[in-house]
């Protein structure tokens, strides 16, 4: 009976620790996380464009100017028709997943949860966040969830104090913002997904097309100097029939990618709250002025008129 729970009681404990503590490391884009320090190279292109080589329209809604210590929202929306599906690793089709990635100034992270307001709650409901890495709580990952539910994901952002941390400043900083729907068209490692164009790598003529391995395909094809053979993955429809005559690069399939990802810069102001105050006060001494202009000029008019100027 106690070799019998012993293997119980760990699969129970393993399937709370995947429902409850995902690890970053499952987060979107996990492949980032694993082949770069930074998801944002030094030409300023996030590594998601690496793999996810269509370019899609990506949008960012932030303040333009936020006080210290508080909570504002960063919204990442990543557009596309409802109900488009795209081609799955085992070649069905698929509902299209989304991702977003947001790169925070220094000492910008991710509001505590017991600073988020109730809109915000139901707004990230189902969403979770992950870092990028440990030591950078600024860039935050989200993803992959269903789309068809998230084309705007909400990212609810603490700003920095410069008060209690010597090293923020006030003044104007940059967020940098990654936006993705689908599966990429590369793996890091180099090779094709099954969620892209296939082209001959050789010039000459369609022997003959045979089923491969798990529903892949095999084209033959004749060149000059003897055969060729191009595995086509399950997913991507054949565009050649066997006696046609392609050329070096002209697609064999058709591009089934109905995804993509954008990136773009937006703007934020930390802004000194004694700034406002004196903003503030300017506006109420020019107001006041003004007033006393007026009644000032009220009075020499009827001096004047008393006087029968």
């Amino acid at each position: 009976m106690r070799r019998l729970l012993s293997p119980l009681l760990a699969a129970l404990i393993m399937g709370m620790a995947v429902l409850t503590a995902p690890t970053a490391s499952w987060a979107y884009p996990f492949w980032a996380q694993q082949n770069y320090d930074s998801p944002r190279e030094a030409t300023g292109k996030i590594v998601c464009a690496n793999c996810h080589l269509a370019n899609k329209l990506t949008q960012a809604e932030v303040p333009q100017s936020v006080l210290p210590d508080s909570v504002f929202k960063a919204v990442v929306k990543v557009p596309y028709q409802s109900g488009l599906q795209e081609v799955g690793a085992d070649g069905s089709q698929v509902p299209l997943q989304v991702g977003a990635v947001v790169m925070l100034p220094d000492g910008f992270t991710l509001a505590p949860q017991d600073r988020w307001t109730d809109e915000i709650k139901e707004e990230t409901e189902g969403v979770y966040f992950s870092q990028y890495s440990d030591d950078q709580p600024n860039i935050l990952l989200v993803g992959p969830i269903p789309g068809d539910q998230n084309q705007e994901i909400v990212f609810p952002i603490l700003s920095p104090d410069p008060s209690t941390d010597s090293s923020i400043q006030f003044g104007k900083y940059q967020i940098h913002v990654g936006g993705n729907r689908g599966r990429g068209q590369v793996y890091p490692t180099g090779e094709k997904s099954n969620n892209t164009l296939f082209t001959a790598t050789a010039e000459g003529r369609i022997a003959s097309i045979e089923p491969g391995d798990n529903g892949a395909s095999l084209v033959t094809i004749e060149t000059a100097d003897g055969t060729t053979t191009e595995t086509i993955p399950v997913g991507p429809e054949l565009a050649v029939a066997v006696g046609d005559q392609v050329e070096a690069g002209a697609p064999l399939t058709n591009d089934p990618n109905v995804g993509g990802f954008g990136q773009l810069d937006a703007e934020v102001v930390l802004q000194n709250p004694v700034r406002i105050y004196g903003l503030l006060a300017f506006f109420a001494a020019v107001a006041l002025a003004q007033i006393m202009l007026v009644l000032k000029k009220r009075q020499v008019e009827k001096v004047q008129a008393a006087e029968g100027v």
